[in-house]
């Protein structure tokens, strides 16, 4: 990213600023102004998040606050209740008090003397779910919103559950919050009551896991933060971007398809990042595109995204599959001017005895394939919410195919592009009530090496979708239609697809509460691809300006880091752990004296065959330090199952200094309803 200094407008930095919400508790915020806007008011654009603008987003927020608003646009980053340096707290993601609060943000920033009365809102992830949230609820200054890394729906494509399967994300991201929830305010800028407002977030603090395993179906508890509801009660402009690398994709392609507003959708090659510091590569110019998306519906500046295509996205070439993360992913910008694309024709692909055919005939005569996948199957899947900053993307697929079924075809006698969403039918039947399939796509290179490129997950009792789950009769067979993670791909002539099947998938998901075997019966299979032909835009495209940021701010390591991923197979007792690590070391930020420690450890286990030893267990550690004011967050979280319960125990230890000053634990068993 190349750093900018100088900008059109001098821009004013305003460290904390209080927000007061109506029941008088106050949000912590962070601004940068254009200078002139006291006499010449612009709009604001908002970033509302829990992650603590103090610290952990102060980087991040130093190159984007800057830049946009030495452009012409005030930058606001705003601390939801209970995190950070907001007074308050909260229970739960997307809560009716989180949101509440984003539209009464909303209307103080359109009050304020240099703000022109209109807003916008911008976020990943966290933020960009906000941003759809509170764009549902229609503030009457918010006309327009940019949302990265989000989704329309919270159950179906969320870190909590896939095709109704409990991911292994669930854990991490609950994790995560444990751990921002129990954070300390600073006493820098909320005072000398810092202590007591911590006691009171500490007393209120729980592991939010726990309510997200109570509910494992589509029930009420999670249409609230689904706009996928009303998608109509969104009424201002909306940029949604994602990248394939990422879990989140699936949702572009739906709201560029239903939103009735002017929208863009844009799809890179990245994780969980913005695309300016987008990996893998390449990363652009996204906040010249934010500038642009900004100033015609803030401003009324013709800038010209309306007559651009409503959906581009990176090409992926084929490349070959590796552990460590890839740096940059050649390909190509292609696009499309309405969505779903009329010329992009779904093609099928059937499955024969261990085949997939490239012509769509009939098969007959193939024999049931059965299979009872080990429990290491999947500890080379890589993390479903993929940051790159770890090889935490899929590699080899070769050694995860030898505990599933295999269908390959014939190598492509040309090549051949998908964009979309792929599908995979098949008809099954299980020995249990209880069970599961995990679908892989392939790209097989003509040495044998298999690239996953996209893949599925489907709780089998799910398969009358995911409100109403009812139990399988054991050796009934059942027709079902696995969704693929859509995705833009190039497979060359000469390669090979793959479609791979397994029964457990772990640690991505929470394998089935019992050894179960599958049967496949190929005849009524089929793989189904949004075959591609090159389009009539792809060629003019206007290109991406360089990735541009202001001076991030100065930070510097008073103690190393360490980030590791590795996989343990211990062959005495036939056990096998999957240990990330993510010590980020001691970080000092220059401009507030603050010293973040910031440490995480994620374990999943299994042993053999036995699902009863399935475990997932988490370690954070969050230190705060300036001068002789030292205070400190632990959290410890660990999850088994039987085969009818979950069970959940959790601790949080707060200390000051040496001294331990809170201590709690929780333990709680879960009926596991069908997952």
């Amino acid at each position: 990213m190349k750093v900018v200094e100088s900008f059109p407008h001098q821009v004013e930095h305003v460290e904390h600023a209080w927000i007061a919400m109506p029941d008088g508790t106050r949000l912590g915020a962070r601004m940068w102004i254009p200078a002139s806007a006291r006499q010449e008011p612009v709009p604001a654009i908002l970033e509302y998040l829990p992650y603590r603008k103090r610290d952990q987003t102060r980087q991040r927020d130093d190159t984007n606050g800057p830049y946009l608003a030495g452009h012409g646009h005030a930058f606001v980053r705003v601390d939801i209740r209970g995190f950070g340096d907001s007074e308050g707290y909260v229970t739960d993601q997307y809560s009716e008090a989180e949101l509440s609060d984003g539209v009464e943000v909303i209307r103080w920033l359109a009050e304020q003397p240099w703000c022109s009365g209109r807003v916008g809102m911008i976020g990943k992830s966290w933020g960009g779910f906000n941003a759809l949230q509170i764009a549902a609820r229609r503030p009457s200054a918010l006309g327009a919103i940019v949302t990265v890394c989000s989704t329309d729906d919270t159950y179906v494509d969320n870190m909590h559950y896939k095709g109704g399967c409990l991911l292994g994300d669930n854990l991490s991201e609950a994790t995560t919050m444990f751990a921002y929830q129990s954070a300390p305010p600073d006493p820098a800028v909320v005072g000398g009551g810092w202590r007591a407002q911590w006691m009171e977030r500490l007393e209120l603090c729980h592991p939010w896991l726990t309510q997200w395993l109570e509910h494992p179906w589509r029930d009420a508890y999670w249409k609230p933060s689904s706009v996928c509801e009303d998608y109509g009660a969104i009424q201002c402009p909306v940029m949604t971007v994602g990248g394939w690398a990422d879990g989140f994709t699936n949702a572009v392609f739906r709201l560029v398809e239903r939103l009735d507003v002017p929208r863009r959708a844009l799809i890179g090659p990245w994780s969980h990042r913005y695309p300016h510091v987008g990996v893998p590569g390449p990363a652009i110019g996204f906040l010249q595109e934010v500038i642009r998306w900004f100033d015609r519906w803030l401003k009324g500046v013709e800038s010209g995204v309306e007559a651009e295509p409503v959906l581009r996205v990176w090409m992926q070439d084929s490349v070959a599959p590796q552990f460590s993360a890839y740096s940059e992913r050649p390909g190509r910008w292609v696009a499309e001017r309405s969505w779903p694309a009329p010329r992009i024709e779904m093609r099928r692909f059937p499955f024969a005895e261990r085949r997939l055919r490239l012509e769509d005939v009939p098969s007959e005569g193939a024999p049931p394939a059965s299979m009872l996948s080990p429990l290491s199957v999947g500890l080379y899947a890589g993390k479903w919410c993929s940051s790159a900053v770890l090889p935490d993307l899929p590699g080899d697929q070769r050694e995860e195919d030898g505990g599933s079924l295999v269908f390959e075809s014939k190598p492509l006698p040309e090549p051949l592009e998908i964009l979309g969403t792929p599908r995979v039918e098949l008809e099954v039947s299980a020995d249990r009530p209880t069970a599961m399939v995990a679908v892989r796509l392939s790209d097989v290179f003509p040495d044998g090496r298999a690239a996953r490129v996209t893949y599925g997950l489907l709780n089998l009792t799910h398969r009358g979708g995911h409100a109403k789950p009812a139990p399988l009769i054991p050796g009934e067979r059942v027709r079902v239609t696995v969704p693929l993670d859509g995705l833009a791909q190039r497979f060359p002539a000469g390669h090979r697809l793959r479609v791979s099947v397994s029964s457990s998938y772990w640690p991505l998901a929470w394998p089935s509460p019992e050894p179960t075997t599958i049967t496949l019966y190929p005849d009524h299979c089929a793989l189904w691809l949004p075959e591609r032909p090159p389009g009539p835009d792809d060629d003019g495209l206007r290109a991406f300006e360089p990735p541009e940021g202001a001076p991030p701010s100065v930070e510097a390591f008073t103690e190393p880091g360490e980030r590791t991923w590795r996989v343990i197979r211990d062959l005495q007792d036939d056990s096998a752990t999957l240990e990330v690590r993510r010590h980020d070391g001691r970080l000092r930020y220059e401009s507030t004296g603050l010293e973040l420690e910031k440490r995480t450890l994620e374990l999943y286990k299994s042993k053999a065959g036995d699902f009863r030893s399935i475990e997932g267990e988490t370690h954070t550690l969050r230190g705060f330090t300036r001068g002789e004011w030292n205070a400190k967050a632990v959290t410890h979280t660990v999850l088994t199952a039987s085969a009818a319960r979950f069970h959940l125990h959790a601790s949080l230890d707060a200390y000051e200094g040496r001294e331990r000053v809170f201590s709690r634990t929780w333990t709680r068993d879960l009926d596991r309803q069908l997952v």
